[in-house]
């Protein structure tokens, strides 16, 4: 095995990777903080209420994964992503919502969205699609 490939999986194990959460719904927000807090390796950095703070606190914190909603006021999800991604071009995005057929993929991959998730899939579904994501380089 080579030694960039040991350091890389030794700090993978060492640092956790860094969500941010954007969602307007504080019960949302409580149950997926929840379960990543539960997950060895992954930490919450943060919590933004709408999409405005979700942009400050993703140029703040330098997050590994931004979770956002579609629906949330002063931006909406695609929004946040787009202007996320500028500013951070390395950053994840998965957006969360209970919109995912309204949302033609095109839009999301214009928005930079790595990967949209529904809602109603739950939150096992969530949790694949996080680990799937910080897996890739």
């Amino acid at each position: 095995m080579s030694e960039a490939l040991v350091s890389t999986e030794l700090e993978s194990a060492i640092v956790p990777k860094r969500i941010l959460i954007a969602d307007d719904n504080e019960v949302v927000r409580f149950i997926v903080r929840t379960l990543i807090e539960h997950k060895i390796g992954w930490e919450i950095c943060g919590e933004a209420v709408d999409g405005l703070d979700a942009i400050v606190q993703a140029k703040d914190l330098k997050p590994d994964l931004v979770l956002v909603d579609f629906k949330m006021p002063s931006l909406n999800g695609l929004e946040v992503a787009s202007i996320v991604k500028k500013e951070l071009p390395q950053v994840r995005i998965i957006l969360f919502t209970l919109y995912e057929s309204q949302i033609p993929k095109t839009i999301a991959t214009a928005a930079h969205i790595d990967l949209v998730v529904s809602k109603p899939d739950g939150m096992g579904k969530l949790l694949d699609s996080i680990q799937d994501l910080l897996a890739t380089p």
